[in-house]
């Protein structure tokens, strides 16, 4: 299977994986770390998505997507930390003062996963990063050793994923996830 990574500007292929089954349905359409949580609560059903196609129509656009020829098989959430509640976060520290980017969601479609998807999913949100000038992106992956991970919080990564992509434990954090500490790993890309 040969992956290509794109900008996520074609939101129905971004509806194709992070979006509901049901139009009317609250969730979360990778939005909880994007915008403050108030607005995250009021956005309802319909709403999200339209938030969303905005978000698509927008330089940058809210991540990447991965195709397996025409068909979006994968999902990365990447964005200037500053705009996102990472800027704000009390548990994921700041190492510094750079303007890095964030990478916090990783989602690969049911039947295209253990084929390296999550890898070209980084690799490629880390390009969409350089591409837009980040001097460093950073990822708040879980560090769960050997140990298996529920799929539905994978989202945030795994530790390793992230060092087979070059990334480096820049910190600890307070943060736990599925019962999983969460780590700072970042890339330079200066």
């Amino acid at each position: 299977m040969a992956i290509e990574v794109r900008p996520a500007s074609v939101f129905e292929d971004v509806r194709a994986l992070v979006g509901p089954k049901s139009p009317t349905a609250n969730v979360c359409w990778c939005l909880s770390y994007r915008i403050p949580s108030k607005l995250n609560n009021e956005l309802r059903g319909p709403a999200r998505g339209e938030y969303v196609a905005e978000l698509c129509r927008a330089d940058p656009p809210p991540g990447v997507l991965a195709y397996d020829g025409d068909e979006p098989v994968g999902w990365a959430a990447v964005a200037p930390r500053s705009v996102t509640a990472f800027a704000r976060n009390r548990k994921i520290p700041h190492v510094d003062d750079l303007p890095v980017w964030s990478l916090w969601c990783i989602r690969v479609r049911p039947g295209h996963r253990k084929q390296g998807v999550s890898h070209a999913l980084i690799a490629g949100a880390v390009e969409f990063a350089r591409a837009h000038g980040a001097p460093a992106i950073e990822a708040y992956p879980l560090d769960n050793g050997d140990a298996k991970v529920d799929l539905t919080m994978a989202y945030a990564g795994i530790r390793k994923n992230f060092e087979r992509a070059g990334f480096v434990h820049a910190a600890d954090t307070t943060s736990v996830l599925a019962g999983h500490p969460r780590v700072l790993m970042r890339l330079d890309l200066r």
